[in-house]
């Protein structure tokens, strides 16, 4: 992967659905090239998909949460992943240091969602216990990072 890659890639986070024309145009290569670059990411892994970004609460899901998951001594930690991931409210799962061994990000409609799913999570086998922040607004979400300024500066 050259700069001329991470280029591709840093407009892409910003609107991914600009045409290989408008991607050429960006990095000064034609669209074929373009086109020949981007399919060569996505079949090494390195470009996994494309989605839309929408509003959690327009869709009804107006409750957001961070909980942090404590194992059992005796818990896997791929067991324990695997079930959280069958719970359709948590969005995101991370595995993390310190006293939590994952953190997952919660969406549900009301707060009364929240308390069931709670108490579905907590009764995951493997899962000690838990703590539970609400986010009360998103000051920003999912944004690319400096590798798009780094395009659009120039750099590599």
């Amino acid at each position: 992967m050259d700069s001329v890659d991470r280029r591709i890639i840093a407009a892409l986070r910003l609107d991914g659905r600009a045409t290989y024309a408008e991607l050429g145009r960006s990095v000064g290569l034609s669209a074929s090239s373009v086109h020949e670059r981007v399919g060569k990411l996505e079949s090494a892994g390195v470009i996994t998909g494309y989605h839309a970004t929408v509003d959690p609460g327009t869709v009804g899901l107006g409750v957001t949460a961070l909980v942090g998951i404590q194992p059992t001594d005796t818990a896997f930690d791929d067991d324990v992943a695997e079930e959280l991931g069958k719970l359709a409210e948590v969005e995101s799962c991370y595995a993390v240091a310190g006293n939590d061994a994952f953190v997952v990000k919660v969406r549900v409609a009301t707060v009364d969602d929240l308390e069931r799913s709670l108490g579905r999570l907590r009764r995951i086998d493997g899962v000690a216990r838990t703590h539970t922040t609400v986010v009360l607004s998103t000051r920003f979400e999912g944004r690319p990072n400096n590798v798009a300024l780094e395009a659009r500066e120039g750099g590599a």
